[in-house]
């Protein structure tokens, strides 16, 4: 398939700068093949059934992203894709030059930094001091918003660019499907007799990647880490066994699934991923997924295309642009049935 099939025209007025005014306060588009029907999230309780399991994915974003000098006075800006330990990160360099191995960084005024080398498209550094790195960035760090997002990070955004039940710290996005949910909504599916399971995959910064090769099967996707708990996997086989839908909590925590089952069984562990999902792809687990608007020639939309169906899908994103829906991270939802050609609705 060419990469150009899953592009779409999408003003810029439509990219959500800032996130509603509160959690929960935005719109919903429920996809169920061709039916479309225009909600507000406020009205997902409605939308599942007892039995059925809501999997997210618990992930915490670092503030990843970090600013400084090379010692020839050169400016640096520093994107951490992945603590590897303590001391030690991979991340994304920005820079006039880029530094050479054996080189060094100060970042944030205070923080020395050695640059051991390259992997792939990243920088290997060593954070020198005493203290751990996800103390350091804790401090000195600044939350990394996505590049469509224009405004630098504020106290608006420390708070919103993160879930209420992110737990797990590594990610460098937001899983932002999850960022429509507060205490009260999650406390009014629980009532109606919903589970909540749990999932994380750390986002890395290629999730805002555009495929750029003309075919789609020549993109390589980035690797990420997830962990699946048995919690998890007995929560969805308890649903199963009631009669219940797993519904995926984005694409994130529907990639860590479906990266655990592609032996065919759910299993509990651990995991790197780069799972691909294209149109044509068989999936094991979700019945439904959450998610918001993705960017045009993404992955994230080459994998919506799969759940929903391709021709169905790209008319709801047009359907969306028609009706002014916010679009990206801090905009609506969409509420997507699996689609299979032929299958009967219930």
């Amino acid at each position: 398939m060419r990469t150009d099939e899953f592009d779409f025209i999408l003003p810029e007025r439509l990219i959500a700068q800032h996130p509603p005014e509160r959690r929960g306060a935005s719109r919903l588009l429920h996809v169920r093949g061709a039916e479309l029907s225009d909600r507000l999230f406020s009205e997902l309780p409605s939308l599942v059934r007892e039995h059925d399991v809501l999997v997210f994915n618990d992930t915490r974003v670092l503030k990843a992203r970090l600013f400084g000098v090379k010692p020839t006075g050169g400016k640096v800006e520093v994107l951490i894709e992945r603590l590897l330990d303590g001391h030690h990160a991979l991340a994304q360099v920005r820079a006039s030059h880029l530094p050479k191995p054996g080189s060094s960084l100060l970042l944030a005024d205070c923080l020395p930094v050695t640059v051991l080398g390259r992997e792939g498209e990243f920088f290997r550094l060593r954070f020198d001091g005493a203290e751990d790195i996800q103390a350091l960035l804790e401090r000195h760090g600044q939350l990394p918003l996505p590049p469509y997002i224009t405004h630098a990070p504020g106290a608006e955004d420390v708070e919103r660019y993160q879930t209420v039940f992110a737990r797990q710290p590594g990610a460098v996005a937001a899983p932002t499907a999850g960022l429509h949910f507060d205490a009260a909504m999650l406390a009014a599916l629980q009532t109606k007799g919903v589970q909540a399971a749990y999932v994380t995959l750390h986002v890395g910064a290629g999730t805002f990647q555009p495929v750029r090769a003309e075919n789609i099967r020549e993109h390589v996707m980035h690797s990420e880490r997830y962990t699946i708990p048995q919690a998890a996997v007995d929560a969805i086989r308890n649903a199963r066994a009631r009669g219940g839908r797993v519904i995926a909590v984005g694409t994130t925590s529907l990639r860590a699934l479906e990266s655990s089952a592609r032996e065919g069984e759910l299993r509990a562990g651990e995991g790197e991923t780069r799972i691909f999902i294209t149109p044509g792809y068989a999936f094991q687990v979700a019945d439904m997924l959450l998610t918001n608007f993705h960017l045009p020639k993404s992955t994230l939309l080459m994998l919506v295309c799969a759940f929903g169906g391709m021709e169905q899908v790209l008319a709801a994103y047009r359907h969306a642009v028609e009706r002014e829906y916010r679009f990206f991270s801090y905009g609506d939802a969409m509420l997507v049935e699996r689609f299979t050609a032929g299958a009967r609705r219930p």
